[in-house]
């Protein structure tokens, strides 16, 4: 679904972004609010003893994450939402991210 103008999100980048803004790896989750997709970044991160997944389980989870959002086509949106947020994870509060796309969302609303 992706082309070259909007090539599709890797986990490894995604890591790679998480660390370069906030020097953790956190969990992302996809959450369905009234209808509509959020993309949250999490406060819970791999580094911390309490994180309840392996490293190979945080990268198998992000990597179902992200394949939603590049079958949406929106890689590109949540790459400059990464790169750019002024907002920071804290204990407690993610922060998020709606995921705005045309009627391929509807599939991941039921």
């Amino acid at each position: 679904m992706s082309n070259d103008s909007n090539p599709a999100l890797t986990v490894d980048e995604i890591i790679d972004c998480l660390r370069d803004r906030w020097r953790a790896s956190y969990d992302l989750q996809l959450v369905v609010r009234r209808n509509r997709l959020y993309i949250q970044v999490m406060w819970a991160y791999l580094e911390q003893q309490s994180f309840p997944l392996s490293e190979k389980a945080y990268r198998s989870h992000l990597n179902e994450v992200i394949e939603v959002v590049n079958r949406l086509g929106l890689s590109d949106v949540v790459r400059k939402w990464l790169a750019t947020t002024s907002q920071k994870p804290r204990i407690g509060k993610a922060i998020s991210l709606q995921l705005k796309a045309d009627e391929r969302l509807e599939e991941f609303l039921l």
